[in-house]
Formats: structure tokens, sequence, C-alpha cells
């Protein structure tokens, strides 16, 4: 039986962002949303809740009584892999992720520090400091070639800026669906060839049991001595130990690092310090309320009317 006004549960950490997002589904007509930020508040009003839009959810207790009534979890982010390990939350719940929202602000992340590096933007930064004309010719991006690990809608995304910098695009992925978006496709088992003949390399893989640590030290050591790796999709892709031993060595010109195997990175962490590694804070693709809110209420009436959902997750696939 269709449900025409579902109990709705927004649970997040944060009190401002549970409220924008609430109020964001009541101006669409969906008035029985209630908010949570605290486990108390969270058992207070899981009892009839039917759907949950949450970010760090207390997920143990689905399992419990009070949580009979859940139909459909939808994460508020991409990655969902805490999600499906997580034996606790039943089979009959529904699980969701974000998807198709972050392919602009990843590919310009990647863009914004591949220009940094190709064009010399530190040099040029320096001499200005010093007040010291300094005319010289940077290389190009133009014939380069980009590896992107990981073709749904953010590799497409990054696929489709490398065309407008007139680059050799190669491609990974497990389905082979959008092998047509790349000059060269590869399949995992032809991984050592994949990152071969790489000058950069951009990891948007999901993290499952086939991804975990892929990135090994023969992987790694299988890429050109002067190749960039770019990790924008999980931490654990790759082994932060080896990737570290590898660089120290002298091989790869440089690692940009935005998600890591402990987030917040540790202060002690040698990442900080290397001097060819660039950290940042796994900003590069934010889950905007905006956009979070627009997707949740598009798949709303999708599950209103039994439609088929976006970004429904495949606990099989794992992702």
């Amino acid at each position: 039986m269709s449900i025409i006004q579902p109990n709705i549960l927004v649970f997040s950490p944060m009190q401002t962002d549970v409220e924008t997002y609430a109020e964001s589904i009541r101006n669409d007509g969906f008035m029985s949303v209630k908010t949570a930020t605290t486990l108390d508040e969270v058992e207070k009003y899981l009892p009839g809740t039917e759907v949950i839009l949450g970010w760090h959810f207390p997920t143990h207790l689905l399992s419990k009584p009070i949580a009979s009534s859940v139909r459909w979890f939808q994460s508020m982010g991409a990655g969902v892999n805490d999600l499906i390990e997580d034996k606790s939350i039943p089979e009959s719940i529904i699980l969701t992720r974000i998807v198709n929202q972050f392919g602009t602000y990843i590919s310009e992340y990647v863009f914004s520090f591949l220009l940094y590096i190709v064009k010399d933007y530190p040099r040029m930064r320096q001499s200005q400091l010093e007040r010291r004309w300094d005319p010289f010719i940077s290389e190009t991006l133009k014939g380069k070639t980009i590896g992107v690990a990981g073709l749904g809608s953010i590799g497409a995304e990054i696929v489709r800026k490398a065309r407008v910098f007139d680059m050799n695009v190669h491609g990974l992925s497990f389905s082979g669906k959008q092998a047509s978006l790349v000059d060269c496709h590869f399949t995992p088992d032809q991984l050592s060839e994949f990152v071969k003949d790489l000058d950069y390399l951009v990891l948007t893989l999901p993290l499952t049991d086939s991804t975990h640590h892929i990135m090994t030290r023969d992987l790694l050591l299988a890429m050109k001595p002067k190749a960039c790796l770019i990790n924008v999709g999980r931490g654990l892709l790759i082994d932060e130990e080896n990737l570290i031993s590898v660089m120290q060595s002298g091989h790869l010109q440089t690692a940009i690092l935005d998600v890591f195997e402990t987030e917040p990175l540790p202060k002690d962490h040698v990442f900080w310090t290397m001097p060819n590694v660039y950290v940042t804070s796994h900003l590069s693709g934010p889950s905007t309320i905006e956009g979070v809110s627009s997707f949740f209420i598009g798949n709303l009436k999708r599950f209103l009317s039994e439609q088929p959902l976006h970004g429904l997750v495949d606990r099989k696939r794992g992702y």
C-alpha cells in the first residue's frame, strides 16, 4: 500500500544541517518529518519511522524492535561501505546512496591540482615573492595520458574534462559499461597493464573487498617513475605504508590525496611533511544540503510511486 505521508527521520550530528534538510523536505509537501542529532533523540523518534535520511546514523538501532517500521535508509553520502559491512542493518531495509552529485566538484579538484603541477605555479609564486623576473616554458596537459580507475558519474566527468585538455584517456572499470568513453579500456585483471603508461592515475573506485588496498607496492612500482597519483575515491584503496616507502625511494613524482586510511589524518602522519604529497581534508566531493535534499526528495517521490530508486545499493556488489 502506498504511503501518502511517510514518517521521515533526518539524522546528522550537526543541528543546523538537520533543520535545513527538514525544512527543504517540508517545503516540498512532506510534513511528517522529525529531526535528531543524538542517540536519545533517535530512540525517541524511531518508532513509526518509515524513511531515514542520515549521516553517521547509529545503525545498531535498526535491528531493534523500535526500528521495525523502517523500510528505506537514504545515506547523505556516496560511500556506503560502512553500511554494507554493518550486519546489524536488516536486509529488509532498502539502502540508497547519493549519486550523480559529485562529478563537477571532484573533476575541478583533480584538474586544479594537475594544472598547478604541470604549469609549475610554485615556481611562479616564488619568483613573485622574490621579485625575480623568471620567464620559463611550462609543460602542458596536451598529449599526456590520464588513467581513470572507476568510470561512474565521477570518473565520466573527469574523462570529459580531460578531453578538453586534449589528453589521452585510459580507463578501468569492473562492468565495462562505460568503456566507450575512453581511448583504451582495461579490466581489473589488467591492472599492471593499465597503470604502466600513465602520466596521471586518478582513483575514483568505491571501496569493496576487491578494491581494498588495490594499489599494492608492486602496482605502484609498475607506474612510470615520474607519474602522479590522485586519490579521490576511498583511503583504503591505497596501502599507505607502501606508498610512503615507494615515494621515499624516489619513485612517483607526486601524490594528491584527499582520502586516507584513517580520517582525520593523524597530526604525526608523515604525509603532512612529505614535499611531493599534497594533503587535503576529504573535501573534493562535498555533500551539499541543497544537492542532497533535491536528490532525496526526488527519490522520495519515486519511493511513494513504487518506482526504482536512484542510488540503490547492491549489498553483494559492495556499493
